[in-house]
């Protein structure tokens, strides 16, 4: 039964309940019977609902978040921050904010932390329970060099190292290190320099990327070198293989156990002991249904067997594989087939990919929504509709009022794609849940979640290829779930409305082996007099360009939220005009990071976000930046704790009161400036640690928001709060006489 009858049921419950006699004289009647007991059910349904979620408040497990702190309250637990650095209830992301400073799995577990206070792995169920993140604990004395006493030998510690070990030279320094160090003195929580190797010293590394599935979808032929060469990746860059951590960690945790990426002596290496709970690796352990990677060919679609994987260094393609083998990189994700084997026939792949949030189109959970009365036409290897194409023949015959086209599956669809809206229609394109083949369950496949991409091409030599939607007054195109390479997306006509959530529009078109743009001056938005409200969350957009006539149109209302707007560099534009000084638009922007210039008429709001290019807004006498990095130089309404504004006025104050001269003044303010300027892991689309803020980069960023966490796209992470909270508790838990310290493994 789905919500809509589920609802009607519960509406005229107490109608059901009268006298078949009766309903028929209401229906004679016009059913003004039933219109009055809805009205009374309904009330029944919101008393009743209040009840049922009285009872599920009981429970730490069930309870809504509010009632969290007072379960806690009854078994003693305290919270890490006083009650008005809470969030706001009602805001989603105070929601999330509350989520994070009062954790339901550490309340959840209050008693059973305090029994177990003072042990190694309690350390990593707190990482896990407080901040969310793998963990993995380390006791550091274990690894120093140490003489053998011939009475109490320790022959698995203090080892010399063993050079010809290449696994465990791979590991040295990182959560897996097997070798002997020399002492150091330095403690592992100094907050200037940290040091390990000692014997109160304990480390608890953390592992913030998460892997992110991509499941049978087609591979990409790199033609340019040879036939039998495939990349993971469809949009034809090299990209890491993460592992896919096991349902059931094994009592001496490993690579296996971890969202870490794979290594190409690890994909070889296997260490088949007999001995229960024995560190295991290698190929079968990667590979396979449900594991870290796989990969079919042929027609119909058969798995390579594991047998047939050999692990392979294929940086310059050099290797040649065995007949009957298949060399795989998991470093480059890449794959080669035996020379004269073609596959022609296809080449499929499933793998993890590492990333910080759900951010741009994945196989991750995310809310779905449409008009009521909206009509759906599914696409998919599964579906009777194949292509995106079919899907819009019968949606232009069929002329429905709202429809969503919906995407079963994550394959490549290689189409021109030409959307012509009618008055008064509105379209979704989106991806949706993956639907299992005849005679396969649903709990057999790898995500219930699809990726689709979609793969403009050059079809016409006179004219670009982009993905044009067009339409009259009162329409509304929505992209959901959806990544898009090859060419841009343009929107013309009268629509009223676009919406991207949840999708990436490649920056730069396309991306080359080492993830540098194809066409990095090139747009990936183009409005042409359309839309009038452009709304993007959730997602990663190339440039914006807004072609809108000044006198005729009024301003385009663009909304960006929790996204990524590349312009593959800070001195190209991001959001402009051409031809023109700026865009005819009036820019909102909410927790998101803009790379390249941004040229607009207005800015009515920006707030805990990052402007890594100079903004030269029109109008500045309206409008407001609060918790920003804005880049120097650049045009802006009035700002409100933005940097480097703050350090700059700091730097000022010092001057004011005579602390420092003129030239020192010039001096420190441009060294300020430097200094806060947010510092990234990569600026690469298509790398794991995209936007990423560095560890190297200002506390005025990574603490700068209006809330206290991080500037920029991953706000909404709380990872200074979590990082914050989890120090906080492993002091308390932690044995006396030791020193715990938080290390970043990714």
């Amino acid at each position: 039964m789905n919500s809509a009858t589920d609802a009607a049921t519960r509406a005229d419950r107490l109608y059901d309940l009268i006298p078949v006699v009766y309903r028929l004289r209401d229906a004679k009647q016009g059913y003004s019977l039933k219109a009055l007991l809805r009205v009374i059910a309904e009330q029944v349904n919101l008393v009743e609902d209040d009840i049922t979620q009285l009872y599920e408040n009981w429970f730490i497990e069930t309870c809504q978040d509010w009632v969290v702190p007072y379960i806690g309250a009854i078994v003693g637990y305290q919270p890490l921050f006083d009650a008005n650095e809470t969030g706001d209830v009602l805001t989603p992301s105070g929601q999330a904010r509350n989520r994070i400073l009062i954790p339901r799995a550490e309340v959840a577990n209050t008693i059973r932390f305090r029994r177990r206070k003072g042990t190694l792995h309690l350390l990593e169920d707190l990482a896990s329970a407080i901040a969310g993140w793998p963990a993995l604990a380390v006791e550091f004395y274990r690894l120093l060099g140490v003489t053998q006493n011939i009475d109490y030998l320790h022959l698995d510690r203090g080892r010399t190292a063993e050079l010809r070990d290449g696994d465990a030279l791979d590991n040295i320094d990182g959560p897996f290190d097997e070798f002997a160090h020399n002492v150091d003195v330095r403690r592992v929580n100094s907050s200037h320099f940290p040091g390990r190797e000692n014997i109160p010293e304990v480390g608890v590394y953390l592992w913030r990327l998460k892997p992110y599935s991509v499941s049978i979808a087609p591979a990409y032929c790199f033609e340019e070198e040879s036939p039998n060469c495939f990349l993971f990746s469809a949009l034809g860059n090299d990209v890491p293989l993460y592992t896919l951590p096991r349902s059931t960690p094994a009592p001496r945790p490993s690579e296996l156990d971890f969202p870490v990426p794979i290594r190409r002596r690890s994909f070889e290496t296997q260490e088949l002991e007999e001995k229960p709970g024995a560190t295991t690796s290698g190929v079968p352990f990667y590979y396979g249904n449900g594991k870290s990677l796989q990969i079919w060919t042929g027609t119909p679609r058969q798995p390579v067997p594991v047998e047939q994987i050999v692990p392979a260094d294929l940086s310059d393609w050099t290797y040649r594989p065995l007949p009957n083998q298949v060399a795989v990189d998991p470093v480059l994700g890449r794959i080669l087939f035996p020379s004269g084997q073609t596959r022609k026939q296809g080449v499929w792949v499933s793998y993890c990919s590492g990333f910080s949030a759900e951010i741009g189109g994945g196989e991750y959970e995310r809310p779905l929504s449409q008009p009521p009365s909206s009509k759906f036409y599914f696409v998919g290897e599964n579906e009777t509709l194949k292509s995106i194409n079919d899907a819009l023949k019968q949606w232009q015959t069929d002329a429905p009022q709202h429809a969503v086209i919906e995407i079963t599956d994550s394959g490549v669809y290689v189409e021109q794609l030409n959307i012509s809206l009618k008055s008064g229609q509105t379209l979704q394109l989106r991806a949706g849940r993956r639907k299992p083949s005849e005679g396969q369950s649903v709990s057999s496949l790898p995500s219930l979640w699809t990726r689709p991409v979609i793969r403009l091409l050059n079809w016409q030599t006179p004219q670009p290829d982009n993905l044009t939607v067009t339409g009259e007054a009162h329409t509304w195109f929505t992209i959901d779930g959806l990544l898009i390479t090859g060419r841009g997306v343009q929107i013309e006509g009268d629509v009223s409305g676009v919406t991207i959530r949840h999708s990436t529009l490649v920056p730069g078109w396309g991306l080359q082996n080492n993830c540098e743009p194809q066409r990095a001056t090139e747009a990936s938005l183009e409005l042409i007099g359309a839309p009038g409200c452009l709304t993007i969350e959730h997602s990663i957009v190339g440039a914006i360009q807004a072609d809108r006539d000044e006198v005729k149109q009024e301003p385009l209302l663009l909304r960006i939220s929790d996204s990524v707007v590349d312009a593959t560099g800070p001195d190209r534009i991001a959001l402009g005009a051409p031809n023109r000084r700026c865009a005819h638009a009036t820019l909102s922007l909410w927790r998101s990071t803009v790379f390249g210039q941004v040229q607009s008429r207005a800015l009515e709001l920006a707030e805990n976000s990052i402007l890594m290019g100079v903004a030269c807004i029109c109008r500045r006498q309206s409008g407001c930046i609060r918790f920003c990095y804005v880049t120097p130089g650049s045009r802006t309404p009035r700002r409100y704790e933005c940097q480097p504004d703050l350090v700059q006025q700091a730097v000022a104050a010092l001057y004011a009161h005579g602390d420092i001269t003129a030239q020192e003044r010039v001096t420190l303010e441009q060294s300020e400036t430097l200094r806060v300027e947010p510092e990234f892991n990569s600026v690469r689309y298509g790398t794991p640690t995209y936007c990423q803020l560095a560890d190297a980069c200002a506390p005025e960023i990574t603490r700068g928001a209006e809330d206290e966490s991080e500037m920029g796209v991953f706000h909404n992470l709380f990872q200074p709060q979590r990082a914050d909270a989890l120090r906080t508790r492993l002091d308390e838990y932690t044995p006396a006489g030791m020193d715990v310290g938080i290390l970043f493994a990714t």
